[in-house]
């Protein structure tokens, strides 16, 4: 609870969310108190036990459109968000980690949310232990980690050359970076048109989940990821160039402080993104953490057993008591 006095946060909006249909659901904004708009969406039950969903690095709110179907079953609503700069989200000069708690209580309130679990995917790890550090205790049902990243702190000499280089980039020349970022996506909206690229990435997700396994063709899935990573330089690359220095450096907080009870963690043994001795590294430094390591996983193929996660996340226990309540 000191932590939560540490950090200012913005008023919660007292006028009533409006329904989202169907056809709205993934493309929802917010007015916050500084005037900075924040975009979600939502998958899943439109009555079910809230998870609010932090996306990976560089990402989008659509991410979370991948398991749509797995949370109508479990009876969960995901909520997933733009982080500033993404996607619908304000871009936001001098973001830190620290600040996404403020975000996440606003939207909450918006939507009159008393209680919910977060899980961050990849590079929204360190903003689902910012809130287990940052929120009262009492507004988190659960805390969940999901192929994350790691501080660098807890193995550097496990980062890749190239991320080591990107880190170096960013705050070297940031501008620069950004203009070839940009470059890159634009030729990119191109190239994935053609033949070739479409037939690399109808491969790669083959690989990644047997069409068995998805309630989706490769076509339909194909067309997810790229909508997803698309949307996340609806803005430019701003928010990429921001978050790549964001994630290479100090977080803000010590995990140490981290007093949550408890964070859960799953990681894929073979994650070659963040190798899993930087996770291990992480787990014994936070004070309650429960990692769950799946052999042969890596850091995209760990999705297969989203179905066992969530329902480790949100127990049952938890989703009788929802209903009971009526939310």
């Amino acid at each position: 609870m000191r932590a939560w006095s540490r950090i200012r946060l913005p008023l919660g909006n007292k006028a009533v969310p409006p329904v989202a249909t169907e056809a709205t659901r993934t493309n929802q904004t917010l007015s916050l108190h500084d005037g900075r708009i924040l975009g979600f969406a939502e998958y899943g039950s439109p009555n079910g036990f809230p998870v609010l969903y932090f996306h990976g690095f560089p990402s989008s709110r659509l991410e979370a459109s991948g398991v749509d179907g797995n949370a109508r079953r479990r009876g969960l609503r995901i909520i997933s968000l733009d982080r500033p700069g993404y996607g619908l989200s304000t871009f936001r000069p001098k973001q830190r980690i620290t600040d996404w708690p403020g975000d996440v209580k606003s939207l909450a309130d918006y939507l009159r949310i008393p209680r919910f679990a977060v899980l961050g995917g990849s590079g929204g790890s360190p903003y689902a232990l910012a809130c287990a550090h940052a929120l009262p205790h009492e507004k988190l049902s659960a805390v969940g980690i999901l192929a994350g990243a790691a501080p660098w702190d807890t193995g550097l000499q496990h980062v890749s050359s190239s991320r080591r280089l990107l880190s170096w980039a960013v705050t070297s020349s940031p501008t620069p970076l950004g203009s070839l970022f940009n470059g890159v996506i634009g030729v990119s909206r191109w190239a994935v048109n053609t033949s070739p690229v479409t037939r690399w990435i109808d491969n790669w997700l083959e690989k990644q989940e047997s069409p068995e396994q998805s309630e989706l063709s490769t076509k339909q899935r194909r067309e997810q990821v790229l909508a997803m990573t698309f949307e996340a330089f609806a803005q430019g690359s701003a928010a990429t160039v921001q978050e790549a220095s964001l994630l290479s450096h100090d977080w803000g907080f010590r995990l140490e402080d981290v007093a949550y009870d408890k964070v859960q963690i799953w990681h894929g043994e073979k994650d070659a993104n963040v190798p899993i001795e930087m996770i291990r590294n992480m787990a014994e430094r936070l004070p309650h953490a429960d990692l769950r390591v799946y052999e042969g996983e890596t850091h995209y193929t760990l999705s297969r057993h989203i179905d066992e996660i969530f329902s480790e996340l949100v127990p049952k226990s938890m989703l009788e008591q929802h209903a009971s309540e009526g939310r």
